[in-house]
């Protein structure tokens, strides 16, 4: 399958690796600076491999090669949506990073046109392919968790300022948002879609408490309760002295409690269920090992991703739950904004809509 990569800074090296790891054609490369993708090639001994197309303008690109079936979208967030809509409109099946989009009308589009083209698009929460996310989505659609009561995320990590200052883009309204959108989303939709996904309302409050230079904000935290009556809390933050401290995921039902910890939610550090088996005991203490905060999920994402195209499916994690988790997001900002919980679905709200919160 012929690929392309639009986009090579700090993420793309896990899709490289995935590209690797699924034997695709890796036709392209692109990003605004040539000096990225040599970069980012060379990590993986790609350097000198001419047959892979260097690009600085992504639609010459994609005018260059019509025989593109997969893009992957790894760019700054402001400008996924743009590129995601512009690759289906010439018929190529896409993966865009979190998130999909920056407002909801740009993701309703993405869903509306990629529907009508018969596009596959996939939102890369890739976390969701985690061996421990993997293992308590598989108790819960058993019905094992029992009724749910309650849940709660909790993104407790580092971004100083020397990551901002590598790529200026960071921490703006129109080209990121704040720690909710960029550090803390993949959190958010695991909780989301652990918890049933239909949600009735959120209410949320951010700060601005040690990133001054920045637009957004460096902490926020939010309660949403569920159609299904379960109730849950987000904590997001970029402020712990002096590393990433964790991210983790607590699920709580009348026969079961999970709690998936570690850096990225790759752990299983609390697994009890009324009906326990022999496996369950294997699974209490799990840890899988990842060589940075994105995980080991890149690899499945593009492999499902491909079969996906190849057997006429949806994607395992299609553009809808990249709209879900930006859904999320948005309503929190509008809470903030507005003083008021929201309920949703979030119809019309932007990341620029906050622009002077702070």
């Amino acid at each position: 399958m012929k690929y392309a990569l639009i986009g090579c800074g700090r993420i793309a090296t896990n899709h490289v690796k995935a590209v690797l790891n699924n034997g695709l054609e890796f036709v392209a490369a692109c990003d605004v600076e040539l000096n990225n993708i040599e970069t980012l090639l060379a990590k993986h001994n790609l350097e000198n491999d001419k047959s892979i197309a260097r690009y600085t303008d992504y639609k010459k690109m994609i005018e260059e090669h019509p025989e593109l079936e997969l893009v992957a979208i790894a760019t700054s967030s402001g400008a996924h949506a743009e590129i995601a809509l512009y690759c289906i409109d010439h018929n190529i099946n896409v993966i865009i990073e979190k998130p999909m989009a920056m407002n909801m009308a740009d993701a309703d589009e993405i869903i509306k046109r990629s529907e009508a083209k018969g596009v596959k698009v996939c939102a890369c929460h890739q976390n969701r392919f985690n061996i421990a996310v993997q293992k308590t989505r598989k108790a819960l659609e058993e019905g094992r968790f029992g009724k749910l009561s309650h849940g709660s995320i909790h993104v407790r990590w580092n971004r100083n300022k020397a990551y901002y200052d590598q790529a200026p883009w960071r921490g703006t309204w129109a080209e990121d948002g704040g720690c909710l959108m960029n550090q803390c989303i993949h959190g958010i939709d695991l909780l989301r879609w652990m918890m049933g996904d239909e949600v009735d309302t959120v209410y949320g409050v951010t700060r601005q408490q040690q990133h001054h230079y920045l637009e957004a904000e460096d902490v926020g935290m939010a309660v949403v309760t569920f159609k299904n009556g379960a109730v849950a809390t987000i904590e997001g933050t970029v402020n712990v002295y002096p590393k990433n401290l964790e991210e983790t995921l607590y699920l709580f039902g009348e026969k079961g409690t999970v709690k998936i910890g570690g850096t990225s939610t790759n752990n299983l550090d609390v697994w009890d269920f009324a009906d326990e088996t022999d496996e369950d005991k294997a699974n209490k203490g799990l840890e899988e090992a990842t060589s940075n905060v994105y995980g080991n999920g890149h690899t499945s994402v593009y492999a499902d991703v491909i079969d996906a195209i190849k057997n006429n499916r949806a994607p395992y994690i299609d553009a809808r739950a990249g709209r879900n988790a930006l859904e999320m997001i948005l309503s929190i900002y509008k809470s903030v904004k507005t003083g008021q919980p929201v309920k949703l679905p979030l119809k019309d709200f932007a990341s620029v809509d906050m622009k002077g919160t702070f």
